[in-house]
């Protein structure tokens, strides 16, 4: 089983859910999601939507508190952890230890298995203060990143999103081992 996690880069999970129909094709699927994307309604969509939607899409209810996701390590072990979109926040706990989410137990419970975390990020601030943490988590065992690119240099000079089409590919390489190719693109 994967498992598929999502933060509130609200703007970019209905590509997220594109790349999680997709991968039921071809993988039993977990969805899990943060506390913000199961209660935050947005122009973009309704929470309880999101939720629905992936929950159709799995056949499984969604993890979305840190006490259903602490079991997927131990008790519940998934074959890999994607987290679509993966936001600054979310990669700044991960890459200075902080567990205070669905998201982020899931990360911790699933890694402490020596098993690949697929991270698609979204981020408004990839280049500047959350630049760091990108090189933290490439330093990290059994942690890949979907390559990413500027979705806008020059009115988000800053700003870095995951090409999520390529999810498939990077989960692939990831389950042997490898980056799939450059992280990042031009």
């Amino acid at each position: 089983m994967i498992g598929f996690a999502m933060c509130g880069s609200f703007c970019t999970l209905r590509r997220a859910l594109v790349e999680m129909e997709r991968l039921t094709a071809t993988f039993d699927v977990q969805g899990i999601v943060s506390e913000n994307v199961y209660s935050t309604d947005t122009r973009f969509a309704r929470a309880a939507d999101i939720v629905d939607e992936i929950g159709e899409l799995t056949g499984k209810s969604v993890i979305h508190s840190i006490v259903e996701a602490e079991p997927l390590g131990p008790t519940s072990p998934l074959e890999a952890l994607i987290i679509c979109p993966c936001t600054g926040n979310t990669l700044a706990k991960m890459a200075n230890g902080i567990t205070d989410s669905a998201v982020t137990m899931a990360a911790k419970a699933h890694l402490r298995g020596n098993r690949p975390l697929v991270i698609a990020l979204a981020s408004n601030d990839a280049l500047s203060a959350n630049l760091k943490n990108i090189g933290e988590m490439l330093t990290r065992k059994h942690v890949y990143f979907v390559p990413m690119k500027q979705d806008d240099p020059d009115r988000k000079p800053h700003s870095l999103v995951a090409d999520f089409s390529l999810l498939p590919e990077t989960l692939e390489a990831a389950l042997a081992g490898k980056q799939y190719q450059r992280i990042f693109q031009v």
